[in-house]
């Protein structure tokens, strides 16, 4: 099996999964009950696997799909303020062909960039317990493992912290914005606060810093390409 048909059999997988009985229930009932604005809408209410380019240099590691984002229109960082700050960014550096994204089926496309997360399915309160990040890490290896990415850009502390155990990085540094950690497991790592409102209508993630994030990576792949 190629690995681009491997990747497809593990989205199916993913919206598949039933390990964690508490997710399972959480997201069909955010499903079934709705957010007022979406009450006419169908939601998706399944797993939501990653999205993006296969063969991408760079991937996106967040926490977990939004309650009334990805929950809702089953594609990650898709239909919710955090999507919007993400898909602008990448917009802007040169990673998507389009700003928004709205829907499953809005044209959206990623070049040499592919998004995921650590928790496939939502969670209550957007706090995924001990057990049901371990049921989920078997998903992000096996990413890991069929795109290869050079750059690994880790939304928060606790996507930094859940790569760091997958790649058994010891000793684990601490999380910092902007931080930018060359040959880790043989990754280049960067850390970024999450686009989450908590970050971003407090200021204490700006566009400005977003930008200068994606700077950042930018220069890393350059650098591992011209090597």
């Amino acid at each position: 099996m190629s690995s681009h048909a491997e990747l497809k059999a593990l989205e199916q997988r993913v919206i598949g999964c039933t390990k964690c009985p508490r997710l399972v229930d959480w997201r069909e009932e955010v499903a079934e009950t709705k957010r007022k604005a979406y009450i006419d809408e169908d939601y998706w209410g399944k797993g939501v696997p990653g999205f993006g380019d296969p063969a991408a240099d760079l991937m996106i590691v967040g926490l977990a799909p939004g309650a009334h984002g990805a929950n809702r229109t089953g594609r990650i960082f898709t239909g919710d303020r955090s999507g919007d700050w993400l898909y602008g960014a990448l917009y802007r550096a040169g990673f998507a062909n389009q700003p928004e994204a709205t829907h499953i089926d809005d044209g959206l496309e990623l070049d040499n960039c592919y998004i995921t997360m650590p928790v496939k399915c939502v969670p209550p309160q957007n706090k995924p317990n001990a057990e049901e990040k371990s049921n989920c890490a078997p998903y992000l290896v096996k990413e890991l493992e069929l795109i290869k990415p050079k750059v690994l850009l880790c939304l928060g502390g606790i996507a930094f912290t859940e790569v760091s155990k997958i790649l058994e990085v010891k000793p684990r540094p601490k999380f910092a914005h902007g931080e930018v950690h060359k040959g880790l497991a043989d990754f280049e790592i960067v850390n970024c606060y999450h686009v989450s409102q908590q970050n971003t209508q407090t200021g204490r993630l700006t566009e400005e810093m977003l930008d200068s994030v994606f700077t950042s990576v930018s220069e890393l792949l350059k650098g591992k390409s011209s090597s």
